[in-house]
């Protein structure tokens, strides 16, 4: 079993503004939870394979219609003291687009998170993140859990609140709320991650394979 390593400085929560968030560099990570820096999730390999697929998935669909996609760095304001940086997002065709600099006040049609096996980061998904993208005003909101093998997609109700609209496992997905005509093969997904190597690596962390 190999011991997690302690959170970097960087990682332990501290009182930040938006505007210092909004500037921090790519490489620093971070959430921004009501004026505190808190760590993100740890990704693996399942999580970015998963990350992968779904911005795959919807850029092949969304793009060419004129719509957009965006990856895992993209910073939204999603409240006043709150900053997220969901796994991907999407903009529909003829909705409002995000700057092309800074922060994002824009809510996307679409927000996805991953779920990592962590019980702090599973709640974060699915009870901190989904009062939060409902209130911003995110219409759909989809969650993957490689755990449960899982796809969930809410859909923002008249009353400001997440109402479940799918729920798959595996098979093909042919009718996927709000995106008529996009098909996800959920069967070839989860034959990704079975490429993957065995559950955990071998040898001490920082260690460099030779040949």
């Amino acid at each position: 079993m190999v011991t997690p390593l302690p959170a970097p400085e960087s990682f332990r929560a501290r009182p930040m503004t938006l505007a210092a968030w909004a500037a921090l560099p790519e490489d620093e990570a971070g959430e921004l939870v009501d004026g505190r820096l808190v760590e993100e999730e740890g990704p693996d390999a399942v999580h970015e394979v998963l990350v992968v697929w779904v911005i795959r998935m919807l850029g092949g669909f969304i793009i060419p219609r004129g719509g957009l996609v965006l990856g895992s760095d993209a910073k939204f304001v999603v409240s006043v003291p709150r900053g997220r940086k969901p796994d991907a997002s999407a903009y529909l065709p003829g909705s409002r687009k995000p700057p092309r600099r800074g922060p994002i006040g824009v809510p996307p049609d679409i927000m996805v998170e991953v779920v990592s096996p962590s019980p702090r980061d599973a709640r974060r998904d699915r009870v901190e993140k989904i009062h939060e993208y409902a209130a911003f005003g995110v219409r759909w909101y989809w969650i993957l859990d490689p755990q449960e093998m899982t796809l969930t997609i809410f859909e923002l109700g008249t009353d400001g609140r997440y109402v479940h609209a799918l729920g798959a496992v595996d098979g093909i997905v042919t009718e996927v709320p709000g995106l008529e005509g996009l098909t996800l093969d959920l069967d070839a997904l989860w034959s990704e991650v079975d490429r993957l190597g065995p559950e955990s690596g071998e040898g001490p962390l920082g260690g460099v394979d030779t040949v």
